[in-house]
């Protein structure tokens, strides 16, 4: 608000300036005059620069007994200055604007009456300038407060970010733990104790062997059948471990797509050909991650309604294409997600495709080996 001011005294002392200058019958200048201005100019600098609120209105006072002399004595158009300095003061000590349009008034009784209309004139002018820059400043205010809120938001947000993703790196590394942790137990347990079983049962029969043959034989069975429990018992362990079918290969994708029509405005189908037993684990996760990455930028940049996968296998390559009926793109710019597709593709030896001339279709190409 000071930048305001000053400018506005700064306008009307120009004009003061001018005027004067062009009244004169002379070209000669004034050198007293010129010092009147450059006081002027330095108090209200002075103004500008200090800090502290009881010095700043010091200086007004002293600007107001400045103009009011220099009025009397040397120039009266410099009783145009008045109402800016009596704004300005009224503004320091914090008054309601129409307390301040009235202070401005104030000085009226000095004005000559020839210089009314004019004086007039500029206090109407440098009250609509206060209450312009008041309301910028007010606005810019806010903007700032804002800026550090969000600014304070944004790095609250971070650090929530950052112990969520350290919270699930340790989870993660926890529930590996206690999953390694359950597979070495039970495999003590079940398979361990089966083999120990076993083993003793077939040091016994050797040691019979000579002495007493259907004992030995006896004890043969009985390894036999311990060391089938215990590969019987390894087979359950391993069948547990193992993923289900819904999260593997195909099913997956399917998954994928009914939880896409159903959580989405969007109409989301899949279909596949050829045999389809020849993608490897590998491929169907590098499928699986560039179609939800397509997904997503269907459904966020395109704007799509339907969205089609469609896996097909080749005589050479694994084709996976991802298509919709969004909004498209003559030229594509490839951003972190399509390079990101491309890097797991070529990771590989596959390549991705993408076009956007009827909306956008991400063709990922795997190739395989067929035996």
């Amino acid at each position: 608000m000071a930048l305001w001011t000053m400018a506005n005294k700064t306008a009307v002392l120009g004009f003061i300036i001018v005027t004067s200058f062009l009244a004169r019958p002379t070209s000669e200048v004034d050198p007293w005059q010129i010092l009147v201005y450059l006081l002027y100019l330095a108090i209200n600098l002075t103004i500008l620069i200090l800090k502290q609120m009881n010095h700043k209105q010091w200086f007004v006072w002293l600007s107001i007994m400045f103009v009011l002399a220099s009025e009397f004595v040397l120039d009266p158009l410099f009783m145009l200055l008045l109402p800016i300095n009596v704004l300005e003061l009224a503004f320091l000590a914090g008054k309601h604007r129409v307390v301040v349009f009235l202070c401005m008034l104030l000085p009226l009784f000095i004005v000559p009456p020839e210089w009314v209309p004019l004086y007039l004139l500029t206090t109407f002018l440098s009250f609509l300038l206060y209450r312009s820059g008041s309301r910028l400043t007010d606005k810019l205010g806010r903007l700032e407060a804002e800026r550090e809120k969000m600014q304070e938001d944004l790095q609250s947000l971070t650090r929530s970010l950052n112990e969520s993703s350290e919270y699930f790196r340790q989870s993660t590394y926890t529930i590996q733990l206690e999953e390694r942790n359950r597979l070495s137990q039970q495999i003590h347990d079940d398979v361990g104790h089966a083999v120990a079983g076993a083993l003793i049962q077939m040091e016994a029969s050797r040691l019979l062997m000579a002495t007493d043959q259907d004992k030995a034989s006896e004890l043969l069975r009985n390894a036999i059948t311990i060391s089938k429990e215990g590969l019987e018992r390894i087979r359950v362990t391993l069948k547990d471990v193992k993923p289900r079918p819904e999260e593997l290969g195909i099913n997956r994708l399917r998954l994928f797509v009914d939880e896409l029509s159903a959580r989405e405005t969007v109409i989301a189908t899949l279909t596949f050909d050829g045999d389809i037993d020849v993608i490897s684990p590998i491929q169907w996760k590098i499928i699986q991650q560039n179609a939800t990455e397509a997904v997503t930028n269907a459904l966020k940049y395109a704007k799509a309604t339907v969205i089609s996968l469609e896996v097909r296998v080749l005589n050479t390559f694994i084709k996976a294409v991802v298509t919709d009926n969004g909004a498209g793109a003559e030229k594509v710019v490839k951003g972190l997600g399509i390079l990101g597709m491309e890097e797991r593709a070529a990771s590989a030896g596959g390549t991705v495709i993408v076009d956007g001339t009827r909306g956008f279709s991400v063709t990922t190409l795997l190739p395989y080996r067929n035996e």
